[in-house]
């Protein structure tokens, strides 16, 4: 096997992980083109290619949160991670739970090593002794993180499985009442206590605080539909973050819409990313 092909091998794991580390497709795309540059330096010395790439990989995705957390901080309005597109009509790439934007979100309340630690042990089954060569760290400090990195997500991780079927029934029940500005319907397919979050980064309008609860976000799209704001030219349904979402062809540019079902059969988040700086990489 040529080093490129031993790469090749890795790529799709080392871009599903650098993902989840950094809750942006570029950057993902970023860190892997990085871990293959300095993979071709290595050559022949290294013994074992698919660790040495996690752990370069790992690293290199460290340094970026380390490196983005002022950038962050500055940050106007809600953040959300760039959207994961996948076609409705291919098979699922990643489980929905361990890619949704709800549990992306909930990575973000961990440290850089908090969350390698998590990614690394608890999605990608790595065991702690490798975490810890990974990581340059003693296992039981390893252990510690990862100890600390689980209760902070445990809460915000579905302990349910929602078919796509349903999923895509929700979705399609809340843009139709939204399209025909029924709140009554709007209201029947959130579940009480859900959330609406709008991304527009200071550069597209957007809600400057997340939505808590139904009524907190039919009062919103009520306000958004008696000023006449909530048509889109066009749409396409995709799935985003694992789940049915849509992609929103405005005046303004373009949008997209995550959908979170929830364990009662209905929805639990709503994630709208209008930020031109996230959508570079969504097809018009």
């Amino acid at each position: 096997m040529t080093d490129t092909d031993a790469f090749e091998a890795q790529r799709p794991r080392l871009t599903r992980l650098a993902y989840r580390m950094l809750g942006s497709v570029a950057e993902a795309q970023d860190v892997v083109q990085d871990a293959w540059l300095r993979w071709m330096r290595a050559g022949e010395e290294v013994a074992d290619p698919a660790a040495w790439l996690v752990r370069v990989t790992s690293r290199l995705c460290i340094d970026r949160l380390r490196a983005a957390k002022t950038q962050r901080a500055a940050y106007r309005g809600p953040w959300l991670p760039e959207p994961l597109i996948e076609e409705l009509s291919v098979d699922p790439v990643e489980r929905a739970e361990d890619v949704s934007v709800a549990f992306l979100l909930a990575l973000e309340r961990l440290s850089p090593l908090e969350r390698a630690v998590f990614l690394l042990h608890d999605v990608f089954d790595e065991d702690y002794a490798e975490v810890a060569q990974t990581l340059g760290k003693t296992e039981p400090a390893v252990r510690q993180l990862a100890t600390r990195a689980r209760a902070h997500v445990k809460d915000t991780r579905p302990r349910f499985t929602v078919s796509q079927e349903d999923a895509a029934k929700l979705a399609a029940a809340f843009m139709m009442a939204a399209a025909q500005g029924d709140m009554a319907a709007l209201a029947a397919v959130l579940a009480e206590d859900a959330v609406m979050v709008t991304d527009g980064g200071g550069k597209r309008s957007a809600a400057l605080r997340p939505l808590i609860g139904r009524e907190d976000i039919v009062r919103l799209l009520e306000g958004l539909a008696w000023r006449g704001d909530t048509g889109a030219l066009s749409f396409r349904a995709v799935r985003i973050n694992g789940y049915p979402g849509l992609i929103l062809e405005r005046e303004d540019g373009t949008s997209t819409v995550a959908f979170q079902p929830g364990e009662d059969g209905k929805l639990a988040g709503i994630y709208m990313v209008r930020n031109p700086d996230k959508l570079g990489h969504v097809a018009h």
